[in-house]
């Protein structure tokens, strides 16, 4: 029994990683996007971090990239999940810099 506990545990910490990685037509979400009230974080492995300030709240999500739906993407494990609406994937506008709105805030890409 403690030998499955342990194969059970050491499983559960694999998945924690298991993202996948962002596909070649959606190379363009790579990167590091914020405003003033939300940061979020989109490596190419398929590693996501977001924090948003709302209203005096912080929320904040770190987990695997679990899939895209249109311009959408699924971050979390299993029902452990949440899907970031994404209503203008990544553009350049009229100054060359790449922006994306992500659940109604215009995010800008950082140069770095």
């Amino acid at each position: 029994m403690v030998l499955n506990v342990k194969w059970s545990a050491l499983l559960a910490l694999g998945l924690i990683g298991c993202g996948q990685p962002v596909p070649p037509d959606k190379a363009a979400y790579v990167g590091e996007w914020q405003d003033k009230t939300m940061y979020l974080l989109i490596t190419q492995d398929g590693s996501v971090r977001y924090k948003r300030l709302r209203a005096g709240a912080s929320t904040s999500v770190q987990g695997p990239l679990q899939g895209f739906e249109g311009p959408h993407f699924k971050v979390g494990i299993g029902p452990m999940s949440t899907t970031f609406v994404v209503s203008k994937p990544p553009y350049r506008d009229e100054e060359n810099q790449w922006k994306m709105v992500v659940d109604d805030v215009v995010l800008t890409k950082s140069d770095r």
